[in-house]
């Protein structure tokens, strides 16, 4: 009896330690759990309550954190929704796929474009799928949907490893809603409506010389220019003065479900089907990625919400999305999936410190960090909320102040799966699994590079004997009006040009000391200023050395609207549909 308790003993202890170095997690969990990802549209850092805010009600996102980890040096890959987000589907900088621009546009504007995260490169929904999840995305996508055809969708979800799509294949705008100021290219319009206004005089005043006797000019001519008039007016009209039908639709899977979309009962139709999702694929695994389109203008939130926080329309659509976060892990909770399930929740880049109406502010609060939506290098731009929980798997109430990303996410959920990492390219994500659990003290990254659009303004350097966490910035913004922190006026900072202000030296910091980024060091403040500028400068060139060409997915070509790749729910250009129909019930 004693020598077979020993075996089982035994057995025990070799299974349990093939486990722990299989999946580095414990022989008490699940070797594939459910993964559970909740990301959000523009929120700041300072905007819940894990992260300080005691006047925003945010309780199901502060029960993430005190029943699981919360990082404090969670960063994006990139200030603007396109780019951070296709960081954080493939564990890579933007600009290793060619989701990085070197123009104005930093995001994709239209669906009718014909850029978006290229066809070749591997998402964790991918190599997730092949470990047999079943996967879905709900919410908001701005990846792109087409490349030669309205229905090509070499840019879909479902053509980047996703089973399930239900959502926005573009993102909200102020242009999503009736009775709010135009958002897209609101300058570009303001010009081209000049001009069609100049040529229309120009047209006019010939007409009225022409009867009165005053010039000589041919009828003919005068008809040119009027049908050159109409005919520049109408290109450019036709997309801008479309904006809501174009862009603001919703699709279930390939299929169109609402166009344009109706913001009153979208909230409602984003949480059914995610909690339909959860209960479809209970039996597991599962990945669930719900993108959220809070909080990002307009802020159309539904009555139950309106006028109850102290901060406006913006704290109430905070406070939405934490009850949506909530109902969602309700649902885990009723299906018995708690414990079996890895849960994520992050911002995928800093609060717009521009969006504003009057005095009212409808863009976030990113603490005690400067900058904000749109700027590469500033704190304020790139540092988000981080909160991961698993029950039994991760200790509670854990905090961690280590150097951490969101392209993280990508081999933090491939090890979870046990799957591997693709090999045929650069991925600058790092598992955080170690670090989660506490059995590594340090992160892994030791630099960490801050690009605005394809343009690198600052790099961050880990220091890990010291704890030091250095921070260079070749590049910062002009801010408007001076010492403004913002680019008020502008609607965000530019990356390059007459916008920004170049550094040689450049300009370091010590966020361990310094994370407001307030008082830069020089050679007379710091002694180690030399040193720590010229490993930061060897290390961005070895990077450098790392790129390779790709085409630019957000060049002017690409991102311009293209009518033949409009997605519609009719025969364009007559695209209209509601097939939700009185589908939304009260959840």
């Amino acid at each position: 009896v004693i020598l077979l308790c020993f075996r089982r003993y035994l057995l025990t202890v070799l299974t349990s330690y093939l486990f722990w170095n299989t999946f580095g997690l414990g022989a008490a969990t699940d070797s594939k759990p459910n993964i559970l990802l909740f990301l959000a549209d523009d929120l700041g850092i300072g905007d819940i309550g894990c992260y300080g805010n005691n006047t925003i009600r945010t309780p199901n996102i502060d029960r993430l954190a005190r029943e699981g980890v919360k990082l404090t040096q969670h960063v994006a890959a990139a200030p603007l929704c396109t780019p951070s987000r296709a960081a954080f589907l493939t564990g890579r900088y933007p600009i290793r796929s060619g989701m990085a621009s070197s123009n104005g546009y930093r995001a994709l504007q239209w669906n009718a474009g014909s850029g978006g995260l290229p066809p070749n490169e591997t998402t964790f929904a991918k190599l997730l799928k092949q470990q047999g999840y079943t996967t879905g995305l709900i919410g908001k996508w701005h990846q792109g949907v087409n490349c030669e055809s309205f229905n090509d969708h070499c840019h879909h979800p479902l053509n980047h490893g996703f089973d399930y799509f239900y959502g926005m294949p573009f993102t909200l705008l102020n242009n999503c809603q009736e009775n709010k100021p135009p958002e897209l290219d609101v300058a570009l319009q303001a010009k081209l409506w000049l001009y069609s206004q100049i040529i229309a005089l120009a047209v006019l005043t010939l007409t009225v010389g022409k009867l009165t006797g005053l010039i000589s000019v041919r009828w003919k001519i005068i008809a040119c220019f009027a049908l050159a008039d109409g005919l520049f007016f109408i290109s450019w009209y036709s997309s801008y003065g479309f904006v809501q039908y174009w862009n603001c639709i919703l699709m279930r899977n390939h299929d169109i479900t609402e166009q344009p979309m109706r913001l009153e009962r979208t909230a409602s139709l984003m949480l059914k089907e995610a909690v339909s999702f959860i209960k479809r694929n209970r039996q597991g695994p599962f990945l669930l990625f719900v993108s959220f389109l809070h909080v990002h203008t307009p802020l159309f939130t539904t009555k139950k919400f309106l006028g109850k926080s102290r901060h406006g329309l913006y704290g109430d659509n905070v406070e939405e999305m934490d009850w949506m976060v909530g109902k969602i892990l309700d649902s885990l909770d009723k299906e018995g999936l708690k414990n079996h399930t890895f849960t994520y929740f992050a911002s995928d880049h800093g609060g717009h410190l521009e969006a504003q109406d009057g005095s009212a502010q409808l863009g976030g609060w990113n603490g005690i960090y400067k900058g904000g939506k749109g700027m590469g290098g500033w704190e304020g731009g790139i540092r988000v909320p981080g909160v991961l929980r698993w029950p039994g798997v991760l200790p509670a109430e854990t905090v961690i102040d280590e150097p951490t990303s969101l392209m993280d996410i990508y081999p933090t959920l491939v090890h979870l799966a046990g799957g591997v990492l693709p090999q045929d390219r650069v991925i600058d994500g790092r598992n955080l699994v170690p670090l989660l659990q506490g059995r590594a003290q340090k992160s892994e990254h030791e630099f960490l590079f801050h690009y605005c659009g394809s343009y690198l303004h600052a790099v961050r350097w880990h220091q890990k004997d010291s704890g030091a966490i250095w921070k260079a910035h070749y590049v910062t913004h002009v801010f408007h009006p001076p010492g403004a922190g913002a680019c008020y006026g502008k609607g965000i900072c530019p990356c390059f040009g007459e916008g920004v202000t170049h550094h040689d030296p450049p300009l370091l910091f010590d966020l361990s000391r310094d994370p407001s980024e307030a008082k830069p060091l020089s050679a007379d403040t710091e002694p180690l200023f030399d040193t720590v500028i010229k490993k930061i400068g060897r290390a961005t060139e070895e990077h450098r050395r790392t790129l390779t060409p790709v085409p630019e997915q957000l060049s002017l070509y690409n991102i311009m609207w293209k009518p033949w790749l409009q997605p519609c729910c009719g025969t364009f250009p007559f695209c209209w549909c509601d097939k939700e129909g009185d589908s939304t019930q009260s959840l």
